[in-house]
C-alpha cells in the first residue's frame, strides 16, 4: 500500500488532475493507494477536500486494487476520545468502497493502553473491517506507539485486518511480527518504517509514505522480490537512500521533499505544500534531482 501525496499548484490550490493521475499511477504499479493519510495532509484538509479525495480514488481504484483511507477525527489537545466521530469517519470511507485506517488523534492518545484496546474493540463491533495505526510522535505530536500487551489485544479484534506500525524502530516491529505469527498469522503488519523498507523480507507488508515518490519503482522492487531476483536489493538500496535522505529530522518535512520529487519527475507542476507543512532547504533539490534521474533510469531498465 502506498500513501498518496496531494499535489498543489503554484496558485496554492489542490491540483486534482495531478492527484488523480498519481492514484492511477500507483494502481498501475500494482500498489494499493492509501489516501487521506499523513502523507496526504489529512490533518490540513477540509471536509470537502477529503471527500473529493475519496470520490476520485473510488473511481480509479475501487474495481482494481481497492484502496484504504485515513479515518481522521480533528480534535485538540485535552479533548476526550469521540468514538461516534471516529465511527462516522470510518463509515465514510466504507461508503466509498475503501477500508478505513483508524488515524491517531488527541482523544485516542488520552486513553491508556487498556482504553485504547477497548476503543478498537468498540469499532470492531460496528465495522466489518478496519486497519489499526500506530504513528510515532516524530510524525505528529499526538502520535502513539502502544505497548505489546495492547497490541496483543488488537490482534483479538477480528474486524481489524492489520495495523500500520510507524515507530521507525525495527525492534518494535519485529516484536509485533512475532506476536502476529504466534497469535494470528492472517493479521497484516504494515510497516511504516521509511528508514527500513526491507522490513518486507521479515514478514511485514507495507503502507509507506516513501513509495509515493516512486510507486513505479516500488512495484518493480516487489515483483523482483516475489520472483527471487537478486536485483531486488539494488532497487531497495536506491529507494532506501531516498528514504534516509528525505525522512531525516524534522520528519514531517518529507512531504515537501515528496512534492519536489514529483515536480522533478514531471508528475506535479510545483513543489507547493499547504501551510503548516515544514519545508526543506533549496539545497535538497540537487540531491533529489540526482536520485530522480537514477530512479527513472532504473525503471526504464527493469520495466
Amino acid at each position: 500500500m502506498s500513501a498518496i501525496i496531494v499535489p498543489y499548484g503554484d496558485d496554492g490550490r489542490i491540483d486534482w488532475s495531478a492527484f488523480e493521475a498519481h492514484v492511477a499511477r500507483t494502481v498501475s504499479a500494482g500498489l494499493t493507494p492509501a489516501v487521506n493519510m499523513d502523507t496526504g495532509y489529512v490533518q490540513l484538509l477540509g471536509p470537502d477536500d477529503k471527500s473529493t479525495a475519496l470520490r476520485i480514488t473510488e473511481s480509479v481504484a475501487a474495481s482494481t486494487t481497492g484502496f484504504v483511507a485515513g479515518a481522521y477525527v480533528a480534535d485538540a489537545a485535552g479533548d476526550s476520545y469521540d468514538g461516534e466521530a471516529m465511527l462516522a469517519a470510518a463509515n465514510q470511507v466504507l461508503a466509498h468502497g475503501g477500508t478505513p485506517v483508524v488515524f491517531p488523534s488527541h482523544g485516542l492518545n488520552s486513553l491508556d493502553d487498556t482504553g485504547w484496546v477497548a476503543a478498537m474493540e468498540q469499532l470492531g463491533e460496528e465495522l466489518d473491517r478496519f486497519i489499526g495505526f500506530e504513528l510515532g510522535d516524530m510524525f505528529v505530536p499526538y502520535g502513539r506507539i502502544v505497548g505489546l500487551d495492547a497490541y496483543r489485544g488488537l490482534l483479538g479484534v477480528e474486524a481489524c485486518i492489520g495495523a500500520k506500525h510507524s515507530s521507525l524502530s525495527r525492534v518494535a516491529e519485529w516484536e509485533r511480527l512475532a506476536l502476529r505469527d504466534e497469535l494470528r498469522p492472517d493479521f497484516v503488519v504494515f510497516t511504516g518504517n521509511d528508514l527500513a523498507i526491507d522490513m518486507v523480507v521479515y514478514g511485514s507488508d507495507y503502507l509507506l509514505g516513501l513509495s509515493t515518490f516512486a510507486p513505479d519503482l516500488f512495484g518493480i522492487r516487489d515483483r523482483l522480490w516475489a520472483e527471487g531476483d537478486g536485483r531486488f536489493w539494488e532497487v531497495n538500496d536506491l529507494l532506501q537512500y531516498l528514504g534516509m535522505f528525505t525522512f531525516r529530522d524534522p520528519v514531517p518535512a518529507y512531504r515537501h521533499d515528496a512534492a519536489m520529487f514529483l515536480e522533478l519527475r514531471g508528475w506535479a507542476s510545483s513543489d507547493r505544500v499547504p501551510d503548516g507543512v515544514p519545508r526543506r532547504p533549496d539545497s535538497d533539490r540537487a540531491v533529489l534531482a540526482d536520485i530522480a534521474q537514477r530512479v527513472d533510469q532504473m525503471v526504464a531498465e527493469l520495466s
